[in-house]
């Protein structure tokens, strides 16, 4: 099997894994009830969660400069930028093709030839330290969260957050030393990121006129931020929507909610990503400072 068959099947198998998953989610909950909690959105509250989803994007995109910037590709932020939100693009739409961090590890090794390790490495930290910080996030929400179902385990929680990121910085200064000077940086950006994503989703809660059991669905998103990474789907989509769906069973919430707040996010996360197709037509150039 050649790696374009293989590519194709594995990207077949997303589109069924997704496929699968969303149909699922549609005999669990009641849909016309989803349409009806998403219509009633106030349309302000949404612009404000889509503004702040772009400012996180902008921190993302950052982040990612700083690593570059750490192997010594120089970008000009501007040039990042597009770099980023055309990736966005080929993550999210365009599944079939090449994905949207192997195509800028791609453009960067190839007019700046800093070594292939160095660039899948620093894309790889990115998205760690984002991970990390969801992680983090999700412990102080799980601490706050009512009622107390976590609190058996209150010590063990607290004790992880300090524990997560000296692993991270370990695992960074052992096999990733050419990026450990910035490990504060990004991790402040990440701290940044994720705490303004957070409060776009309070937004969208505040869209949707939801006014009771904002910790339990700001801890929920933050774990289906992490289920969604694992590349089983298609852009996460299903997955996170599985996630949205058992939390809120789990936590004693409406379901159909749940999910009408999963399906918001997405949409604001794909308009955002929808930008990129301008880039993908006129490719952006990659300017040093």
């Amino acid at each position: 099997m050649t790696d374009s068959q293989r590519k194709l099947l594995l990207t077949a198998l997303k589109f069924v894994v997704s496929a699968a998953l969303i149909y699922f989610i549609f005999t669990k909950i009641n849909f016309a009830d989803v349409i009806k909690i998403i219509k009633r959105a106030k349309a302000y509250y949404l612009f404000l969660a889509l503004l702040l989803f772009v400012i996180s994007k902008i921190f993302n995109a950052l982040r990612l400069n700083l690593y570059f910037h750490g192997i010594g590709v120089c970008l000009t932020q501007k040039s990042n930028f597009k770099l980023y939100i055309l990736g966005m693009f080929y993550n999210l739409f365009l599944p079939g093709g090449i994905g949207g961090d192997a195509y800028k590890g791609y453009l960067i090794q190839k007019k700046f030839q800093v070594g292939t390790k160095k660039v899948v490495g620093v894309l790889l930290l990115d998205r760690l330290s984002g991970m990390l910080l969801i992680f983090i996030y999700s412990c102080i929400l799980a601490l706050l969260l009512s009622p107390k179902i976590l609190n058996p385990f209150k010590g063990l929680i607290i004790a992880l957050v300090p524990l997560s990121v000296f692993i991270f910085w370990l695992v960074q200064k052992h096999f990733f030393k050419y990026a450990l000077k910035v490990f504060w940086g990004s991790f402040g950006y990440s701290a940044l990121l994720q705490a303004i994503q957070l409060l776009a989703l309070f937004f969208v809660l505040k869209a949707l006129a939801i006014q009771i059991d904002e910790i339990a669905y700001l801890f929920i998103f933050m774990i289906s931020s992490i289920v969604s990474v694992i590349p089983l789907t298609i852009g996460g989509i299903g997955s996170r929507e599985v996630t949205f769906l058992y939390g809120a069973k789990w936590l004693n919430l409406d379901p159909n909610t749940a999910i009408g707040i999963s399906m918001v996010f997405f949409l604001i996360t794909a308009l955002v990503s929808l930008v990129g197709v301008f880039y993908h037509f006129k490719k952006p150039k990659l300017k040093v400072t």
